[in-house]
């Protein structure tokens, strides 16, 4: 399985060019040259197998033949091994056909630990393949930070700097970043917003000596071993629910477009899913384009939901580049006119087949607050504010198939205690974020420019000291 950028101007790579690029030479995102498919007897397996099983099934599939199994399977028994519940993703059902797909369960309480954990450890294998090391710099909303953070803190081979909007993001998620005391890993405060952080990284990777002399690699959703990850989930709860005779539906709370693109990914794979819906919070950028065919930021608006405060939505390009029919010179000039415009025009055959697999639908401030009341007292269950968002969606948009439904639950409540709708149970993951208060936390903040960054990346390096 080799790798293709959608700008088309960076030569194709196999899997370990890829996860370890981060970002295409050219600016444009990994994908790979074709979809696998698997079969309905395959599919149908996935029901009652353990999730690392299905896990490797789907990883062995895009990784190349040197990749061995053994290699493989560790490095996903590994990553399972750090998830509270032996499901690691499991299904909760909320009553009338709705069903929780619990992504919380890992060491950060986010769905950002499933695919994370497994990097890392993909990432430690690639480098004792390739030798020497490499440097993450990693833009957050809130949670894949604090995620990339546990997952490789201490590793000696590698550095990792994280940037995150200053004061947007939730206490607790701040402190899983600022509180691990490893050499190797660093919390970023950016003057600005998440786009700010995300736009930063961007310019990172297109600095040439920058990205040689620290031998630069990113854990955003740019990369593509996250959405690789991220598939498995949809193809083990389609399973459980019935799959491969019985569609279904995913919502999905989505900022970046990540997520619910590793859903797409899954439906070309063979996964049964009748309808992808997106659910935003006010910075609705992703709903607006679908429902009016034209791609154009605003500005960014702080919510209760912070880790979908985003309004330029990277993984976005991957998705033009699909219905485009892979036509990466379309996508050069849709980015161009983003870059020089702030806007594009979403192609009529792209946005009529967009339209086809996705529904989108964006929940205010109160809305997701009354949906936590709602789920509260309807199913005894607290929810957090970005799962709200996708039951509001849910709940709002059409079931044509009047398919199961499965809402993706991003995050623990306990990371968001400003809009707890219950008084909080003992248990490990509210233990887990209580411990936080007590530990010191290490922040550096910056301006939202090139030269400062730059100049802190190659004085706290490690690895590529002076470079």
């Amino acid at each position: 399985m080799n790798y293709v950028s959608t700008r088309g101007q960076a030569p194709a790579v196999d899997f370990q060019g890829a996860l370890l690029g981060g970002l295409a030479e050219d600016g444009g995102l990994y994908m790979p040259e074709q979809w696998p498919r698997f079969t309905p007897t395959e599919l149908a397996s996935f029901g009652a197998a353990p999730y690392a099983d299905v896990a490797f099934a789907l990883v062995r599939r895009f990784l190349d033949a040197g990749w061995s199994d053994d290699d493989i399977r560790s490095a996903v028994a590994a990553a399972c091994a750090a998830f509270d519940d032996a499901a690691v993703a499991p299904l909760r059902p909320l009553g009338q056909g709705e069903h929780l797909l619990e992504l919380f369960h890992g060491p950060t309480l986010s769905f950002k630990d499933v695919a994370m954990q497994l990097l890392a450890r993909l990432y430690a294998a690639a480098l004792r393949r390739r030798g020497g090391g490499a440097t993450i710099v990693a833009a957050t909303s809130g949670d894949t930070g604090a995620a990339a953070i546990h997952g490789f803190r201490g590793m000696e081979n590698i550095d990792v700097f994280i940037l995150y909007p200053q004061g947007r993001i939730s206490e607790a998620q701040r402190r899983q970043m600022t509180t691990p005391a490893e050499a190797n890993v660093h919390a970023i405060a950016i003057e600005g917003s998440f786009d700010d952080c995300q736009s930063l990284v961007k310019q990172c990777f297109a600095d040439k000596a920058l990205r040689a002399g620290l031998s630069l690699t990113g854990v955003n959703s740019i990369n593509w071993a996250r959405i690789m990850a991220q598939t498995v989930y949809y193809f083990t709860a389609a399973a459980r629910l019935g799959a491969p005779e019985a569609p279904v539906c995913f919502t999905v709370p989505t900022g970046n477009f990540g997520n619910i693109f590793a859903g797409y990914a899954a439906a070309r794979m063979g996964a049964p899913i009748a309808r992808l819906n997106i659910a935003t919070n006010a910075n609705d950028i992703l709903a607006r384009s679908l429902h009016e065919g034209e791609y154009r930021p605003r500005q960014v608006i702080a919510t209760c939901a912070p880790s979908m405060d985003i309004q330029v939505a990277s993984n976005f390009e991957r998705l033009l580049f699909e219905l485009s029919g892979r036509d990466s010179q379309a996508v050069v000039r849709l980015m161009s006119a983003l870059q020089q415009h702030g806007s594009f025009a979403i192609p009529a055959p792209a946005l009529a087949a967009m339209r086809r697999l996705f529904q989108a639908a964006s929940a205010g401030e109160e809305a997701i607050r009354a949906t936590m009341r709602q789920v509260q007292q309807q199913a005894g269950i607290e929810i957090d504010p970005h799962t709200a968002a996708g039951v509001y969606a849910a709940r709002r948009l059409p079931n044509p198939h009047s398919a199961p439904s499965i809402i993706l639950a991003t995050a623990h409540p306990a990371k968001f205690p400003d809009t707890r709708t219950a008084k909080p149970a003992s248990s490990a993951a509210e233990q887990r974020i209580k411990a936080l208060a007590r530990l010191p936390e290490r922040i550096y903040t910056l301006p939202p420019n090139l030269p400062d960054l730059a100049l802190f990346l190659r004085r706290r390096s490690r690895l590529f000291a002076g470079c």
